[in-house]
């Protein structure tokens, strides 16, 4: 569903990302996992649309992301760290006006906010005021502006900050819960997250790729942390971070 070849993104003199590739499946949950400063929201930023590589191409579905910027695009929901809300809005306001920029048709609008509420758990908050929500309820509204028009690629960045516990959880619960019918690229610096969630691990140290490893060669979430250390010792000094 999506291919990066040989990405490259440079400020000034500072490289962020060096030669980053990988090709995304479809119907995995593939996690980019690393410290934060790693390059993962850069790297997001990039793969979505957002932000222009400074090299290398990003292919989603065979089109250029640069080049075929539009149908690229339309493959893909994004979620980046801070949820693009309008707080001013009602829920159901805000995500009619989404269901409108993503090109959902008009007479299919009901149904995608509908359906999008009741996969992010927003059934008995569509009259409230954004701004009047806790921190939880602005990711589902996030998570539902990502998925409203059906995408077949959703790309989280960070999804858990700034969650606690138990809103963490439910979190990663939807998560789970959005596998059967799109595939998930999302970047996270928690060890337990990416263990939990992903079929696939990507680790990324200091704008570098250290290993891309399915989840199933891990043989525990212990087996995970030690290589993570191992691969980021060889890269940057470890920051690891297992809550």
């Amino acid at each position: 569903m999506m291919q990066a070849q040989e990405v490259c993104r440079y400020y000034g003199k500072q490289t962020v990302l060096k030669n980053i590739s990988f090709t995304a499946y479809k119907g995995e949950v593939m996690g980019f996992l690393g410290p934060n400063g790693a390059g993962k929201s850069t790297l997001m930023q990039i793969i979505s649309g957002t932000l222009a590589a400074s090299s290398g191409i990003v292919s989603i579905a065979e089109h250029n992301i640069q080049t075929d910027p539009v149908q690229a695009r339309s493959y893909l929901g994004y979620l980046p760290d801070r949820p693009p809300l309008y707080t001013d809005c009602e829920v159901d306001t805000y995500l009619e006006y989404c269901a409108k920029i993503h090109g959902v048709p008009a007479i299919y609008q009901t149904d995608a906010i509908e359906t999008a509420k009741q996969k992010c758990g927003l059934q008995e908050v569509g009259g409230r005021v954004i701004h009047g929500l806790s921190k939880g309820y602005q990711q589902r509204i996030g998570l539902a502006q990502a998925i409203i028009h059906s995408p077949e690629i959703i790309i989280l960045d960070e999804p858990s900050s700034g969650l606690d516990p138990n809103q963490m959880i439910e979190m990663r619960e939807l998560i789970t819960e959005l596998k059967p019918d799109h595939s998930v690229i999302f970047s996270t610096h928690l060890l337990s997250e990416a263990y939990h969630l992903c079929d696939r691990i990507v680790m990324i140290f200091n704008g570098e790729i250290a290993l891309d490893r399915p989840i199933n060669t891990f043989a525990n979430e212990a087996d995970l942390e030690d290589t993570y250390v191992s691969s980021a010792g060889k890269l940057q000094p470890a920051t690891v971070a297992t809550s």
